[in-house]
């Protein structure tokens, strides 16, 4: 899911704006039939992630655990808490969070193959705030960047399966060698935080992650490299 203005309908930025207005932290996600769901967070003092029972329940989510963490409030603040009980980790703006972590208005929270946008629109910045756009906070080689919206453009092209590049056609692409894109995969992997997945989900993991991230926009999926 990607949380820039153009990935949703308009029906869903009234909702958003909706939210926003009544000045209340809340989150935003897709569910499993990829319909937006927001879930508002005053009166609470405590909201669980994980399967069935949890209050934030992705069970459709295969990598999702039963427990996986918690969002507590403090004060005015919220923090998202993972003590290591989930299997696959939760991620903010696409750092692995160990402990405990507070939240800034537009953090990325990701929870197995879920993406949950944090708002807290009634709250000003506070000290300690992170980035507004969670794909800031990874930092790309030039080298790396054009290899990644090589793997990305088949895969966000509607209609085409969405499979990733291979490694040869990225490497036909850019005119680089087989093992100059292998090296550059690799990078991208660990950058992503997506080393420890199965061999044959990497690619496509890499590939969702950068889109719902806004490492790879939309003119650069457009343009070809040598094209015109």
């Amino acid at each position: 899911m990607g949380f820039g203005p153009h990935a949703f309908s308009p029906e869903e930025l009234v909702a958003l704006l909706a939210a926003e207005r009544r000045g209340a932290p809340f989150l935003a996600y897709r569910d499993e039939a990829g319909d937006l769901r927001l879930v508002e967070l005053s009166g609470a003092a405590r909201l669980t992630v994980g399967r069935e029972g949890s209050d934030l329940s992705l069970g459709w989510d295969p990598e999702v655990s039963r427990a996986h963490a918690q969002l507590e409030s403090l004060g005015e603040s919220w923090t998202l808490v993972d003590d290591g009980l989930s299997r696959n980790g939760s991620f903010l703006n696409g750092e692995r969070v160990t402990g405990r972590r507070r939240l800034a208005d537009r953090d990325v929270l990701r929870f197995g193959h879920t993406a949950v946008l944090f708002r807290s629109p009634g709250v000003g910045t506070v000290e300690t705030a992170a980035a507004s756009d969670a794909g800031e906070l990874i930092e790309l080689t030039p080298a790396q960047r054009r290899v990644l919206v090589a793997l990305c453009r088949p895969f966000a092209r509607p209609g085409l399966g969405a499979t990733p590049a291979s490694n040869s056609e990225i490497a036909g692409e850019l005119c680089l060698s087989l093992d100059g894109v292998k090296t550059q995969i690799r990078a991208l992997f660990a950058k992503l935080g997506i080393e420890d997945l199965p061999q044959n989900r990497k690619r496509a993991e890499l590939a969702r992650r950068a889109l719902e991230l806004g490492l790879v926009g939309p003119r650069e999926l457009q343009h070809r490299a040598g094209s015109s």
